[in-house]
Parts: C-alpha cells; sequence; structure tokens
C-alpha cells in the first residue's frame, strides 16, 4: 500500500547522488561545499541523497547555484518542493529556478512529469509492509536515543523514474516495477523525455 507523500510547510531541497559516488562523503569532504551546507541540518530521506530545509525557494535556488561544481559531478537529480506551489510535489532545478525568476506561474508547473519509484528494502525482499523511514526526521533525534532497542531502518531507493504529461487531475501509475511509494518531480517542457511515457486523461 502506498505511503504517500507527507505534505510539508517549509522549503525543502533534495539532492540525489550518482550511484558510483556516496555523495554525503564527496559534499562533506570539500571545503565549499561543507561551508555551504554548514548552517543546516542534513537529511538522508533517501538511499544516497542530500536533504535540507530552507527559509525560501529563493534561498533554496541559491544553494543549489553555490553547489553547482559538486552537483555536476556527483549527483543524478536534483530537486526542490516549495510549499507555495506543491505540498507534496517536488520542482526541478530548472523550474524552481523559473517560478522563482517569475517566468512561470504555480498552475504552469503541473503538466510535465518525472515519476520515481520509491523502493524499500521490504519491496526487494518481499518480506512485509515497508520499513517505518520518516524523511522529515534527522537522524539521531531524542526519541532514538531514549529507545535502547530502536531498529535501524534503511533509508529507501528512488528507482527507475518514469515521464508522465498530465492532462487531467488524475497521475497515471508508475508501472515500471512494484513499488510502495511514489515521489513525483515536475520538470520544465525542454527537461521532458524518455523512454517510457504516459498520458493520462482522466
Amino acid at each position: 500500500m502506498p505511503r504517500g507523500p507527507v505534505p510539508t510547510s517549509v522549503t525543502q531541497v533534495c539532492l540525489v547522488g550518482d550511484p558510483e559516488v556516496n555523495l554525503r562523503y564527496e559534499l562533506l569532504s570539500r571545503e565549499t561545499a561543507r561551508n555551504a551546507l554548514a548552517t543546516y541540518d542534513l537529511r538522508e530521506p533517501f538511499e544516497n541523497t542530500v536533504a535540507v530545509e530552507t527559509v525560501s525557494l529563493g534561498a533554496a535556488v541559491a544553494l543549489l547555484n553555490d553547489l553547482n561544481w559538486y552537483l555536476v559531478r556527483f549527483t543524478r537529480d536534483a530537486f526542490v518542493r516549495e510549499p507555495s506551489v506543491s505540498e507534496t510535489e517536488w520542482l526541478s532545478r530548472d523550474l524552481a529556478a523559473a517560478v522563482r525568476d517569475d517566468e512561470l506561474a504555480a498552475d504552469e508547473t503541473e503538466r510535465f512529469l518525472k515519476i520515481y519509484g520509491v523502493e524499500y528494502e521490504s519491496d526487494r525482499d518481499d518480506d512485509g509492509p515497508p520499513d517505518a523511514v520518516t524523511s522529515d526526521e534527522p537522524a539521531g533525534t531524542e526519541a532514538d536515543d531514549e529507545s535502547g532497542d530502536a531498529t535501524v531502518e534503511t533509508a529507501p531507493a528512488l528507482v527507475e523514474p518514469m515521464y508522465a504529461a498530465r492532462t487531467g487531475p488524475e497521475l497515471p501509475a508508475y508501472d515500471l516495477r512494484e513499488v510502495s511509494d511514489t515521489l513525483v518531480v515536475r520538470v520544465a517542457e525542454d527537461e521532458f523525455g524518455g523512454e517510457k511515457q504516459r498520458y493520462s486523461n482522466r
């Protein structure tokens, strides 16, 4: 059963590491990137990701610009969740910049989508319901410290993005593999593409 995205009231940035690198290590082992991230609580909501909360969409875009050298080399995606646009869907970096610069209105970002599967360890093992990973909580919270027998959970992985054009109120079903959840990223028209596309007419 899909858990669904957790709505947010703050702007968030999520960087998705290239499979060949450890993204957190690559960022924190370099002084410029480490300094850019120094004031943020770093989270890992998905496997090999780094996520932070920022004060605004402008701050999120500025942070991505500050990290651009590292993003080109060590990430395969970067996106922003801005609650004034959507509390559950993310924006690609290019789309976030366009909204920040007033080149696009929020309701003009809805059509072109990149939908990731969210694969939990239990999806791979076929062994019960998804692990209870809370993407909006930093590692090492007080609740974890007080619970001596707390299970260490594995962050879910973002897998096989599917491109989809939204032409109605419903999203097309993600069908590239069996997963427990999906993550929706709105993309600019010139970012839209891929071998697998679905169109929703509902």
